[in-house]
């Protein structure tokens, strides 16, 4: 996938930016706080029809600004054309060659995307929530069955809550049998695509991994769920009474987790801030080459923002490499040095384009 052009309008901090991209390196400098991941996440929102950064999206209208758009166009044929636009106080329309669509969850998987952020140290560091998310974010771009049992498990899982948080007598046993049904029928049919992904995910991490440190490291992903304790339903309902007495939903596949270990320890207790940020970029690599297989034969985009902070020399040498060779497709990368750039468009012969970016606005620099 290849976006041609890029418009903005009023999105964060940018006024105006109409960019004709490189179908292969689109690099973007500048300070600290000028928008350079502003940009990439214009881009973002294009894929997954939201910010990668603020879920509330009256929050990245500009400031003082009535209304945002960001318009897409993609070389496909017929050309493929994406729009979004924001009047504060309004929903947003989201539009693919001029159809409004009636429920967004039809656009994703269309333009297959992977970003690499600095807040992805959260996977390691954060909870458990944030590394369902990046299942759920990978899965879903190639399989809509997967959205759909998704939304009928949180549906259930809110309803069941509601039930043990009443406090006005016992909830109704029929009633709390209909969600529990409910939530173990999605719950397997989640814990089951999770567990197929993350079983082809790990060679490929782990190749890449060993790319970019060397082979000096050993690492590994473990996935945890309840659903391996036995028939999901019978994991619900066994301790249903412990659920009443804290007023919630203990067991089930809302608390599935991945282990990350280094040298058969657990990561968050044993990584420098080195080895956290390859583990996190090795396994964004790893699902962009997962997606690139999987995604009905669709070479994903690639975002990287700030990659190179808290690396040593050979791990951006290597990273350098990976991105430079073949195998990828269009990237989009920030940086406030342009000396990494440089390394990376002297490491290869594509094509390129270089933007500077200064408190919003945006200029194609030589």
């Amino acid at each position: 996938m290849i976006l041609k052009r890029l418009s903005i309008l009023n999105y964060k901090n940018i006024p105006e930016a109409q960019l004709d991209l490189s179908p292969k390196m689109n690099c973007f400098i500048g300070h600290n706080g000028a928008g350079k991941t502003n940009v990439l996440d214009a881009v973002y929102y294009l894929s997954f029809c939201r910010s990668a950064q603020n879920p509330i999206d009256s929050q990245v209208i500009r400031h003082d600004e009535p209304f945002f758009v960001i318009e897409g166009e993609y070389e496909e044929e017929p050309p493929l054309k994406i729009y979004c636009g924001m009047k504060r106080g309004q929903k947003k329309h989201f539009k693919c060659r001029g159809k409004e669509y009636k429920r967004l969850s039809e656009h994703i998987g269309l333009i297959p995307l992977v970003m690499v952020a600095p807040s992805d140290t959260l996977l390691i560091e954060g909870t458990s929530e944030e590394r369902r998310r990046l299942m759920d974010v990978v899965i879903s771009q190639y399989d809509h069955s997967y959205i759909d049992a998704l939304n009928r498990y949180n549906k259930a899982l809110q309803q069941r809550n509601t039930l043990l948080k009443q406090e006005d007598g016992e909830p109704d046993e029929a009633l709390m049998t209909i969600w529990e049904e409910q939530m173990a029928e999605s719950g397997e049919q989640l814990y089951a695509k999770r567990r197929a992904f993350v079983e082809e995910l790990i060679p490929l991490f782990q190749r890449f991994y060993q790319q970019i440190a060397q082979g000096s490291e050993q690492v590994d992903i473990n996935y945890t769920s309840h659903c391996q304790r036995g028939p999901l339903l019978e994991v619900i309902q066994r301790d249903r009474w412990r659920d009443r007495a804290v007023g919630y939903s203990l067991h089930g596949v809302h608390r599935d987790d991945l282990e990350f270990s280094l040298g058969g320890r657990l990561m968050k207790r044993e990584g420098s801030q080195g080895q956290n940020k390859t583990f996190v970029i090795a396994l964004k690599l790893a699902q962009f080459d997962f997606l690139r297989r999987t995604a009905s034969q669709t070479t994903p985009l690639l975002l990287l923002d700030d990659i190179f902070d808290k690396l040593d020399a050979q791990r951006v040498e290597q990273i350098v490499k990976l991105v430079a060779g073949e195998g990828f497709g269009q990237i989009f990368i920030t940086d406030t040095n342009r000396e990494h750039l440089d390394q990376i468009l002297r490491a290869s012969s594509f094509d390129y384009r270089i933007f500077r970016v200064e408190r919003g606005e945006i200029a194609v620099q030589e």
